[in-house]
């Protein structure tokens, strides 16, 4: 092997790299400095707001940190995705949120935030969404609410989340088939779940998760995945229905301040991962939540946001929906 000769000159030029690369290490090692706050930028009680909290339980079970749960509603998780936006880039604040929040910047204008100002940290995992009826009225099949419906062109009820996905989705799903659904928003999954158990409306769109613990009252047609979904093997997809869509999930995942130094988010997305793979939280997750789990990188998770974002922007603006 043929021996390198340095000048004594470029040897000791490399001293000084070599003692920082520690220091650098040291300087990361200093976080966190004090409570670390998981924002939910909605009301306490949703699914955001739980899978914030167990996630909460196990990171500080396996690191012992100090870990907030702070609540902000409002606008939509305007309110609470602002307060993360704009909040130093130290690592002590991060969001946990759900997919409503990247509809946000073609729903609201102008909004208090940039995209740019928060970065993806990890996608958690995702739930496709079902459709519903009460079993008291005469839709035994997802082929019989789309006959009803174009026998009665905007007259057929549909109850969903205002400003959210499913408003896209269904939006776009009765465009593509012909089909003139009267959607209703509402504010919250709880009332329109309420109304559908109610029969004021003839049909509900809503998350796995959402709707899980009612199913046993009510009658799912059909599911917007790309496969059947383990909690309701026998309710086709619409595809098998031979329905015009594109797949469609509900999903979470968590955010931080743009700037964030990425061996802290590294770090963060690594106790996240861990906390979401161990036994008990993966069980709650897939059994209670339904959840597909993903734990996406940062690159993934963004590369995601933005394939959506174009898709449901174009949606949102050439039928000009409304989120309010």
């Amino acid at each position: 092997m043929q021996k390198i000769n340095l000048p004594r000159r470029a040897v000791l030029a490399t001293v000084p790299a070599l003692l920082a690369a520690p220091a650098i290490v040291r300087a990361q090692s200093g976080w966190p400095k004090g409570p670390i706050k998981f924002v939910v930028p909605l009301p306490a009680g949703g699914s955001a707001d739980a899978v914030a909290r167990i996630l909460q339980a196990k990171v500080v079970e396996a690191t012992g940190w100090n870990i907030l749960i702070d609540n902000k509603p409002g606008g939509g998780g305007v309110v609470g995705a602002t307060t993360v936006a704009h909040a130093p880039p130290d690592g002590q604040t991060w969001m946990v949120t759900f997919d409503n929040h990247i509809l946000n910047p073609a729903f609201t204008s102008p909004l208090p935030y940039k995209d740019s100002e928060l970065f993806n940290v990890t996608q958690i995992g995702r739930t496709p969404q079902v459709i519903a009826t009460h079993p008291g009225l005469p839709y035994k099949a997802f082929g019989d609410l789309v006959a009803d419906a174009r026998k009665r062109p905007g007259k057929l009820t549909v109850g969903l989340l205002t400003a959210s996905q499913a408003l896209v989705f269904m939006t776009l799903l009765g465009q593509d088939n012909g089909i003139d659904f009267n959607l209703i928003p509402y504010k919250g999954g709880p009332q329109f779940v309420q109304d559908l158990l109610a029969r004021v409306t003839d049909a509900a769109i809503g998350s796995v998760t959402l709707l899980s613990p009612h199913l046993a009252r009510l009658r799912p047609l059909a599911v917007t995945g790309e496969v059947r979904t383990p909690a309701l093997a026998d309710v086709p997809t619409l595809a098998e229905l031979n329905i015009k869509s594109y797949p469609s999930y509900a999903w979470w995942g968590v955010y931080c301040p743009t700037g964030t130094p990425r061996p802290v988010v590294d770090r963060m997305q690594a106790e996240i991962t861990k906390a979401v793979r161990s036994p008990d939280v993966t069980q709650k997750f897939t059994e209670q939540f339904n959840m597909e789990i993903l734990l996406s990188t940062p690159e993934q998770f963004a590369a995601f946001q933005k394939s959506e974002q174009e898709r449901w922007f174009k949606v949102i603006k050439d039928n000009n929906i409304k989120g309010d």
